[in-house]
């Protein structure tokens, strides 16, 4: 059976295909740059996620995921590529959310880093987006502002919370349950 009855039959085909191929190259474009930028999203509670470092592009993009505040737990100059908390502040702002700056070392959080971001996400709008490099201080400095919180999630609640997020916080279980104590002390006062 021949398909083509003469060559402008032939030219019309290849021509059908050549514009075919163009318009799925034309929508993968397109849908790539329309695209905003993935981010890895770990949710703590319903309102409060966690993400890794986050890049000017992505800060840029967050309007889009309705976040109302973003709190960066990653102190400035770990590293030479990471953006300063100034710039990731003013791009923030200007996409009128809340921006808070409160940077905890690694290794052993300290008090005032927990009493820091315990402030911050009382007084912030919701949801908030809480980074660091990886996730993790972000995690664990939650934990124990939520050990410390009246009215908090119980240490089973939230050691499962900080595993659903890919982290863990198993090494705080002492603390937390030691602040978990302190807050039914207060509540009974």
């Amino acid at each position: 059976m021949n398909f083509f009855k003469n060559l402008s039959d032939i030219k019309l085909f290849f021509l059908s295909i050549l514009l075919g191929v163009i318009c799925v190259f034309a929508a993968a474009a397109y849908t790539q740059w329309d695209t905003p930028p993935r981010l890895a999203l770990r949710e703590l509670t319903e309102n409060i996620l966690i993400t890794e470092q986050l890049t000017l592009e992505e800060v840029k993009a967050l309007h889009q995921y309705y976040f109302k505040t973003v709190i960066d737990l990653r102190p400035d100059g770990e590293t030479p590529d990471q953006p300063s908390s100034s710039e990731i502040g003013t791009l923030i702002k200007e996409n009128k959310m809340t921006f808070a700056y409160v940077p905890v070392p690694h290794g052993d959080i300290p008090d005032s880093a927990v009493d820091a971001l315990a402030k911050a996400i009382s007084e912030s709008p919701k949801p908030i987006l809480m980074y660091c490099r990886s996730g993790k201080r972000a995690a664990r400095t939650w934990s124990l502002v939520e050990a410390s919180r009246v009215g908090g999630l119980d240490a089973h609640e939230i050691l499962n919370a900080v595993r659903g997020s890919g982290q863990s916080a198993d090494d705080l279980k002492g603390a937390i349950e030691q602040r978990i104590a302190k807050r039914k002390s207060w509540a009974s006062q």
